[in-house]
């Protein structure tokens, strides 16, 4: 009887996906809900010939180091800043990401909490359960997104299907790119391209949908929340250390911030050695204007099957 190569899974998955492996390879996986010390994951994968990773596992040199035999570093995610390429191409390993199965659900994600936010969903749910709702009374008024201008930061995949989702609204899109769309495409979407400050000083909702790079961590600061109108909402579906949250705790408390809604926080940027270990306690306390899931963007059953 042959060997079979090992793989290591390190968070759980579905049973489909184990059927899938299952006569095709050794599977040690990981079936709790809990993600492991990185020093039992390193111990796991020593022997192994292929690794499933997930957003909170980080590769590097030194790991691979530890691990001759593996071939392959299958990465269930999108942004592989976690990952080092260049290490895993110099030890002929090979380094897979998933690139557009997570643009619908965290376009369709993004939608969700800035409505949320501006009407103040979770205020009324917390009135309804709270027995405070007998009747309609004139309160908890908020923001609709008609009529108003969005500016949306990245118009990679995910940028173009949130725009296309709003484009319902009636509401006026802005973007901003280094690399502008092509003319069809931005008619076809209703965009208007501009620079980043623009597109700060005219939203009435900005929402984040660029990739972390050295470049945009902390893209949106004090600086830049400055430029705000006052009242705006800031939407974060993409990674938490393109903004400075303390910079939007402040914004906040000082009223410049109309509300600020995230999937992402800086503390799972794993490969920032400077991150956060929590977030922001100044944050999680105004729940008058702030909405938080908790990195839902993928988070739907078939796509997550079809990740995996």
């Amino acid at each position: 009887m042959l060997d079979l190569p090992l793989t290591v899974l390190t968070h759980r998955v579905f049973p489909e996906t184990l059927a899938i492996l299952a006569g095709r390879t050794e599977v040690l996986a990981n079936n709790t809900e809990a993600t492991l010390a990185s020093n039992e994951i390193l111990d796991r994968c020593r022997a192994a010939d292929a690794i499933m990773a997930f957003m909170p596992d980080s590769i590097d040199d030194e790991f691979l180091a530890a691990c001759p035999n593996l071939k392959i570093v299958a990465c269930a995610l999108k942004g592989y800043d976690n990952f080092d390429v260049a290490a895993c191409t110099r030890r002929n390993v090979w380094l897979t990401v998933v690139d557009d199965l997570l643009t619908m659900p965290t376009a369709e994600l993004a939608i969700g909490l800035m409505i949320s936010l501006s009407r103040h969903v979770l205020a009324g749910d917390a009135d309804v359960r709270g027995n405070r709702f007998f009747a309609w009374r004139p309160t908890l008024y908020g923001t609709g997104l008609a009529g108003r201008t969005v500016g949306i930061v990245g118009m990679g995949k995910v940028g173009q299907a949130i725009a296309k989702r709003l484009d319902g609204f009636d509401a006026e899109l802005l973007y901003t790119d280094k690399a502008p769309l092509d003319p069809v495409t931005t008619a076809s979407l209703h965009l208007t391209h501009t620079g980043f400050e623009a597109l700060m000083s005219r939203s009435d909702f900005v929402v984040l949908a660029t990739s972390l790079t050295a470049e945009t961590r902390h893209l949106v600061d004090t600086r830049s929340l400055g430029m705000m109108k006052p009242g705006a909402f800031l939407v974060n579906p993409a990674r938490g250390s393109l903004v400075d949250e303390e910079a939007v705790a402040n914004a906040l408390a000082d009223g410049r911030l109309g509300g600020y809604a995230a999937d992402v926080f800086a503390f799972e940027d794993w490969a920032d050695v400077d991150r956060p270990k929590t977030i922001s306690q100044q944050l999680l306390e105004d729940t008058d204007r702030t909405l938080f899931t908790p990195h839902l963007g993928s988070a739907v059953v078939e796509v997550r099957k079809a990740i995996e």
